[in-house]
């Protein structure tokens, strides 16, 4: 037990996911731990009885005021680096950690011998990309989990009883944030976009919080070949001498790259005579779905198996066992020679291009709330695709004005309605715009909550309709 937290008065800012595993290990492991949470709903007085119950001093409502004593705080990642909290923490000289850190520096606690991290960030693509990896490593037979933002508790598995070789981690912007001595085996930052920016206050700030994945980085900085920015923290990051950087593209790949050749994922950054040779590690056939922002997931994936020594039969045996999440670039069913696709996860315009190049025409449904965003390069990458729009959500006309500036001529259904049964009406014009051949999709560019609790209700709500149409 780690003496450093005996005695130690430890507060944890947030509820939640991370917050209860966080208070129970340290009350555990002999700390004196304070719960501060912004809110007292029902969820939170029954999350705040059970740690009570185990000694544990909860306060609700107050999440803004550093409890007397405090030396450390171990906050969940959502929360801003702005709350008042944070800015009396950092008067006082008292240090902040997420969940991360801590879990970080929990590693090899019971005297094991640590699981080494291979972290995925990046806007769009991370729980795809960590579930391709882990069962990638299982398929190599490693003792492996796919943890971290996918949902489940870093903490548990550096704490909990059962043992890995490897963990395969995915990380948010936040969860970087505040992850100051985190040094993964190996990282990939899938690509950048603008998101959350009212949380880190600019677009830099968030790159630079992404780009924290590849600090101390001991074998393989992965970055993307076709988004620049991502080699651009490559290039930037301080990593252990002998780490390689290896890019992934969807062309051709040089020395230290892997990619695509004729309809194979092939390897040319872990072979022997890399400037010569190259190793097949599946077919793009092999990937589900071959979209190519999924074949692009793939990669990466690979990438990070590879510097972990991974073989390119369990590459291969990995990718075609992976079943993706529900709501990400799902086929829901083909009626009357129209395919619909669910990709309710795609809440931003980086996630709908990619879901939009998928396809060559297409009747797009689309809104909800902006966070902030703007369409028109979005719309202007898509025209061409574009068959119809069927427009919903609270911030639909943001979408229907780039329409109208840049493609014109698009029949476009504008619902003026938020509830949760447009969506049955949204499906139902999209079918009356569709001709065979075509494929009516999901990819809202947008947050859901307006109308739904989360892109899994929405989602739900979407292939429920599609139900209803061919029955």
């Amino acid at each position: 037990m780690p003496s450093e937290f005996s005695g130690k008065h430890v507060t944890v800012a947030g509820l939640g996911v991370s917050g209860v595993p966080a208070a129970k290990v340290l009350h555990g492991l002999g700390a004196h731990v304070t719960v501060v949470n912004d809110g007292a709903d029902e969820r939170a007085r029954t999350q705040a009885a059970e740690l009570e119950s185990l000694g544990v001093t909860v306060r609700l409502g107050d999440g803004d005021t550093l409890p007397e004593g405090t030396e450390l705080i171990v906050t969940a990642p959502g929360w801003k680096p702005t709350k008042p909290l944070f800015a009396a923490a950092g008067q006082a000289g008292v240090p902040v950690w997420g969940d991360v850190e801590l879990a970080w520096r929990l590693r090899g606690l019971d005297g094991r011998k640590p699981a080494p991290w291979l972290a995925v960030t990046g806007t769009n693509g991370k729980t795809t990309t960590v579930q391709m990896l882990a069962s990638i490593l299982k398929a190599a037979g490693l003792r492996t989990a796919a943890v971290g933002n996918i949902g489940v508790s870093l903490l548990d598995a550096v704490t909990g009883e059962e043992e890995y070789d490897v963990l395969a981690v995915e990380l948010s912007s936040y969860q970087l944030h505040w992850a100051p001595s985190l040094r993964a085996h190996s990282a990939v930052v899938l690509n950048l976009a603008p998101d959350h920016l009212d949380w880190h206050g600019s677009m830099e700030a968030y790159a630079a919080d992404k780009g924290r994945v590849y600090e101390g980085n001991r074998v393989a900085c992965v970055y993307n070949v076709a988004d620049k920015a991502t080699e651009d923290l490559v290039r930037g990051a301080d990593v252990e001498e002998g780490c390689r950087a290896v890019g992934f593209t969807l062309g051709t790949p040089g020395p230290s790259q892997l990619g695509v050749v004729e309809g194979l994922l092939v390897d040319r950054a872990f072979v022997e005579d890399r400037q010569k040779n190259a190793q097949e590690l599946a077919e793009v056939c092999d990937v589900n779905p071959p979209a190519p922002h999924n074949i692009a997931n793939a990669l990466a994936a690979a990438g990070l198996a590879r510097a972990f020594g991974v073989s390119a039969a369990a590459v291969r045996d990995g990718l075609r066992a992976f079943t993706p999440d529900a709501h990400r670039i799902a086929h829901v069913a083909d009626v009357d020679g129209v395919a619909y696709v669910d990709d309710s996860k795609a809440t931003n315009t980086h996630a709908t291009e990619a879901s939009l190049a998928a396809y060559e025409s297409i009747v797009w449904i689309a809104g909800g709330l902006a966070k902030g965003a703007t369409f028109d390069e979005l719309v202007v990458g898509a025209a061409k695709r574009l068959r119809g729009a069927v427009l919903i959500g609270a911030d639909r006309a943001l979408i229907r004005e780039a329409l109208a500036r840049h493609a014109p001529e698009v029949p476009v259904v504008d619902l003026d309605r938020t509830d949760t049964g447009a969506m049955l009406q949204a499906v139902q014009e999209a079918r009356r715009l569709a001709r065979p051949g075509d494929t009516v999709l999901l990819a809202p560019a947008c947050a859901s909550m307006d109308m739904f609790t989360n892109y899994n209700q929405r989602g739900d709500a979407f292939a429920q309709a599609v139900r209803e149409l061919g029955a």
